[in-house]
């Protein structure tokens, strides 16, 4: 059963574009998890989601209704959200922040909310902690109240906005194994986080957001360990990159290979890979691909684990394997160097690419 969905979903401030196109659903029982670089929208589609940041364009479906403005405050009550500030009513103790959601808006009786309170304060360990005021707790602590008083308005499901981002290290894992036990129980939960291994591990999808959208989607094991697509990987395995643009057969050569040498030197690639790398840039791109098609775009990349390198080169026209055309020296020095070569070509954008890893 779909809990929550969204449509083409657009926010714009002013004349930036923050969020384009952007659409999913969650299932009923499932944990999805947001990531990806700061700046890439992923607080901003949590807050549209609940109208705190009404998309520009586009439509968010909760239990197969259409949200507006007019019947969003029903809808928060079952769509709850954990904030990075935990926004704990500081003038109220920790049993009054729990029960005055229940009271006010579930209209439950005074011993009522207090029993459900008393409940859940076990379950997020702070039994002891009722009556402490919001100023005794540590901040881990607070976020465990800030979730507690969540659960008490038995949510259809929670939206978490970075709720580890302002904690100490030490109390991550406290408010994480809040999290986890939630998830054991069945809850529904869209978390945007920063915590990888925590997403790889509590996640039944992963969202890697970028380029104002969902740049990528799949299961932990697809966006973890085997992402598809080149943002995605540059992420994950914290890629070092370099780029370099070539317009024209007279292009800045010189300053191609002084950029190469400055990668390598910044990365500390050691001299034999610095010698391929700038080897199979010279002769891929001076003497085989440029000469015939006049343009391309080198890339140059290596995991932080450094099990490989890799040189990438990408060429505009009809599908043609370059090294089978190009200057037969060059090309032998290409293979000779390389431990594997593959191609591809994308149809739509007429564009030739030569993967190599050294």
């Amino acid at each position: 059963m779909k809990i929550l969905s969204a449509e083409n979903i657009m926010k714009r401030y002013g004349e930036k574009t923050v969020l384009e196109n952007v659409s999913f659903h969650i299932e009923q029982g499932e944990v999805v998890s947001i990531i990806g670089p700061s700046g890439t929208g992923k607080s901003t589609l949590l807050r549209g989601l609940n109208f705190l940041a009404p998309p520009t364009e586009g439509n968010v479906y909760f239990k197969g209704g259409r949200l507006s403005k007019q019947n969003i405050d029903e809808a928060r009550r079952k769509m709850v959200m954990v904030f990075q500030s935990f926004g704990l009513f500081e003038n109220m103790d920790v049993m009054r922040n729990i029960t005055i959601g229940q009271t006010d808006l579930l209209k439950k009786s005074i011993p009522e909310a207090e029993d459900r309170a008393r409940e859940i304060l076990k379950t997020v360990g702070l039994s002891d902690h009722a009556h402490h005021s919001p100023k005794q707790l540590s901040g881990g602590q607070k976020q465990r109240v800030a979730i507690a008083r969540c659960l008490a308005m038995e949510p259809d499901i929670i939206l978490f906005d970075e709720p580890t981002s302002a904690l100490d290290p030490a109390m991550v894992g406290e408010v994480t194994a809040v999290i986890r036990n939630l998830a054991k129980s069945g809850m529904t939960m869209l978390i945007v986080t920063h915590e990888m291994e925590f997403a790889k591990n509590i996640s039944n999808r992963v969202f890697f957001m970028d380029e104002r959208g969902i740049y990528e989607s799949g299961t932990p094991q697809e966006i973890f360990d085997r992402p598809q697509k080149p943002k995605t990987q540059a992420f994950i395995f914290k890629i070092k990159t370099f780029g370099f643009s070539v317009k024209s057969r007279d292009f800045d050569f010189i300053a191609m290979l002084n950029g190469i040498d400055d990668f390598c030197f910044r990365y500390a690639v050691d001299d034999k890979k610095a010698g391929q790398l700038r080897l199979l840039a010279e002769e891929l791109v001076l003497n085989i691909v440029v000469p015939r098609f006049g343009a391309c775009e080198l890339a140059l990349s290596f995991p932080e684990s450094r099990e490989a390198y890799h040189v990438s080169v990408a060429y505009p026209g009809e599908e043609v394997d370059a090294l089978e055309t190009g200057d037969e020296l060059s090309v032998a020095l290409v293979r000779n160097t390389a431990k594997n070569i593959e191609r591809a070509y994308d149809g739509e954008r007429g564009v030739n690419t030569l993967n190599i890893d050294v």
